[in-house]
């Protein structure tokens, strides 16, 4: 749900982790439709014009409802949109509150004796206006049926959060390196469910550096300083999955990368991601992504050609 002169960044970290959750899976995990008040396109704070699908008044039964305002919100602040949240939230599992959107959410007295967030720059006045709601100064709050965001990067780190939970680790870490390239992966983390210890977070680096030459266990826990229980202790806590698990899944996941965006023979992608031999990694690839090396090349290339 777009309100005029919304961040388009916000926007963007909210559906690009999505549809690049959709590309890693090979599934349609996710799908969303954008709405307006009146169904008419919506212009972003940079002047970029969304087209909407429909108006909210359309809205049927969804898992979610993002509600996305950022500049302006106080001109948007009328009765009729009051209404229609409040009728548009009746119809959705959980309603998001992104930027500024929980100041509408706020206002239509969805968020009355709830935890809530919202763009920094605004909390001190939401608190002030809000006496019933309890404001405080997070990245991301989920109080029962609602969720508030502060801002753009709060809102990939979101949804994010949201791969994560319908998902699970793996795709999270595949998004997660794409949007967040050279960066630590858990380094924004604030969910003590992930991978936010500096123990898991080495780990992964070194997995990562060794994906050619890959570290058994022994190995890898002595370069971490810990013993390998711990390691393995820390990864299902963290991850919910064993050092062995993830560190295949990211060769697996190199692998792939490799033979969708590349020429490179099975052979040599085979020899780049640490397997002994062609059929090897062939038969992982099958066991995990359900289509053999030439499948997922093809697959690739007709997704492009399509585009």
């Amino acid at each position: 749900m777009l309100f005029d002169r919304f961040s388009n960044l916000c926007m963007a970290n909210c559906i690009e982790p999505l549809r690049a959750a959709n590309t890693q899976t090979l599934r349609e995990n996710f799908h969303w439709m954008i709405y307006t008040v009146d169904g008419a396109p919506a212009s972003s704070s940079s002047g970029i014009e969304v087209v909407a699908h429909a108006n909210l008044a359309e809205l049927t039964q969804v898992d979610y409802l993002f509600v996305l305002a950022s500049y302006n919100h106080d001109e948007h602040d009328r009765r009729e949109t009051r209404r229609i949240l409040r009728s548009a939230a009746a119809k959705a599992s959980t309603v998001v509150g992104l930027d500024a959107g929980p100041w509408l959410l706020a206002s239509a007295g969805l968020l009355d004796g709830r935890q809530a967030t919202i763009h920094w720059d605004l909390l001190d006045a939401f608190s002030e206006r809000f006496l019933e709601v309890r404001a405080e100064r997070e990245q991301v709050l989920h109080d029962g049926p609602y969720m508030t965001c502060a801002g753009a990067m709060s809102a990939l780190e979101m949804t994010l959060g949201l791969i994560e939970h319908h998902l699970g680790a793996a795709p999270r870490l595949d998004v997660e390196a794409l949007f967040l390239h050279g960066t630590q992966l858990g380094e924004l983390r604030s969910d003590q469910n992930t991978s936010s210890d500096p123990l898991t977070k080495r780990a992964l680096q070194v997995m990562r550096e060794n994906i050619e030459n890959p570290l058994g266990l022994a190995e890898l826990s002595h370069r971490l300083s810990c013993q390998p229980r711990t390691l393995s202790r820390r990864f299902h806590t963290r991850l919910g999955a064993s050092p062995g698990a993830v560190y295949r899944h990211m060769r697996l996941a190199a692998a792939r990368k490799l033979l969708e965006s590349s020429t490179l023979s099975v052979s040599e992608t085979a020899l780049r991601c640490g397997y002994d031999s062609p059929a090897a990694m062939a038969r992982a690839i099958r066991q995990y992504y359900g289509l053999s090396p030439r499948q997922l090349r093809l697959k690739a290339r007709s997704i492009i050609q399509q585009v």
